[in-house]
């Protein structure tokens, strides 16, 4: 059975139309940037009667943000009509999501990623009748998850997160992902501006877990 799309999503758009939370201000692309890419923000009904969003690992041979957790996306090819064709069609390529089963909600403004020259477009949509979710391309994809919006939601889970670089950044613990970075920065924004977000404390802090440190010290090297 299809399950209707979240009131949560309209009130996160006109969120978006009237103002922005600070991140989209900092992480604003220049006009010009070295590459564009796209990232689907793919959010399904989930069997307890909630939400999930589908959230994948990264492959730990990538060059950039080896093994780090993110949404399913890519680049947007010169044969994409947008960053819109871009995400359904990386989506697919990496964990098997069938495009014509999305129901795409809508854009936000890109994001930039300094240490890739990178501005990210995030696509908000719904997964109405959710299929599964596989690792189809290993060389891009190591793990993929429907994590449940629940477990992201709870102030338990969620914390600062600090890296030995000196970042200080959102972070959660949810779905046996550790989520930091960019995923996380972005997922904080759309709980933020949908009204879901439930107060947790900023004041706690977690290290970036060893292995994930491991993939980045690989990558700086």
């Amino acid at each position: 059975m299809s399950a209707p799309r979240p009131a949560w999503m309209g009130q996160l758009l006109a969120a978006v139309e009237e103002g922005l939370p600070p991140a989209f201000s900092t992480f604003a692309p220049p006009a010009d940037p070295d590459r564009r890419s796209a990232v689907l923000m793919l959010f399904a009904p989930s069997a307890d009667g909630g939400y999930d969003v589908v959230l994948t690992a990264r492959s730990r041979d990538l060059r950039a943000h080896p093994g780090q957790v993110s949404f399913p996306g890519g680049r947007v090819d010169p044969t994409d009509a947008g960053p819109v064709e871009a995400a359904l069609r990386e989506t697919e390529e990496e964990v098997g999501v069938d495009p014509a089963s999305v129901d795409v909600v809508g854009t936000m403004p890109a994001l930039f990623l300094t240490p890739s020259g990178n501005a990210v477009t995030p696509v908000l949509a719904w997964w109405p009748t959710p299929g599964e979710v596989r690792v189809v391309d290993p060389g891009e994809v190591e793990r993929v998850e429907r994590v449940p919006v629940a477990e992201l939601l709870d102030p338990a889970r969620r914390f600062t997160v600090a890296h030995p670089s000196g970042y200080r950044g959102p972070g959660f613990e949810a779905g046996g992902l550790f989520v930091w970075g960019f995923t996380a920065l972005l997922l904080g924004a759309v709980f933020d501006l949908a009204g879901l977000t439930r107060k947790w404390d900023e004041g706690v802090e977690r290290p970036i877990p060893e292995h994930v440190l491991s993939d980045w010290r690989r990558n700086r090297g």
